[in-house]
């Protein structure tokens, strides 16, 4: 089914449109939320409840891209239980990818639907390569060492090409206007 379909289905408030979410991007989801939480059943209950999020949300909102939406609400939501569940000590390497990625990035909520879509055209002009670290860093939450591997290269080179895209992105994003 089609993410349109999908969408349609919400609008319509039919709960089928949950079933066919889960079939075309539960493991995506599952996947965003057990690299953060490590544990199956957290994730599990993270990935429901973007389900209700998602039913709750849409309508109003029409997602453009129906993926990346319920992706962002399940890292957002397993954010807060790993939050929640580790409130003594957070697990540094996720702590550090988001001190990363906040020192390029600013956040103002009144322009964020602007600040995605310039982030999303700058990953696009990146090489295949990078666009893949930066998002297996910064959105799928996954280690330097896990990405090492998944590219086939050192820990070290992972690290200056994350640097470097990250000093790209904060250059891209000044020249339009944006700053820290």
């Amino acid at each position: 089914m089609q993410d349109h379909e999908i969408i349609e289905l919400y609008f319509a408030r039919n709960e089928q449109a949950i079933v066919e979410t889960d079939k075309q991007y539960g493991a995506a989801c599952m996947r965003v939320s057990l690299n953060i939480l490590n544990s199956r059943l957290d994730a599990e209950e993270c990935v429901s409840d973007t389900y209700l999020k998602a039913w709750n949300s849409i309508p109003p909102r029409r997602p453009n891209v129906l993926k990346a939406f319920l992706c962002r609400i399940t890292r957002n939501l397993s954010l807060t239980r790993y939050r929640q569940l580790h409130r003594a000590g957070y697990n540094k390497d996720l702590e550090v990818s988001f001190d990363e990625l906040e020192a390029c990035i600013p956040m103002p909520e009144e322009h964020s639907s602007y600040l995605a879509g310039y982030i999303s055209d700058f990953l696009k002009k990146e090489n295949k390569q990078d666009r893949l670290l930066f998002m297996g860093r910064y959105f799928h939450a996954c280690s330097t060492k896990e990405l090492a591997n998944l590219v086939g290269m050192t820990e070290s080179n992972v690290n200056v090409r994350l640097h470097r895209t990250r000093e790209r992105l904060r250059t891209y994003l000044m020249e339009r206007g944006y700053s820290l």
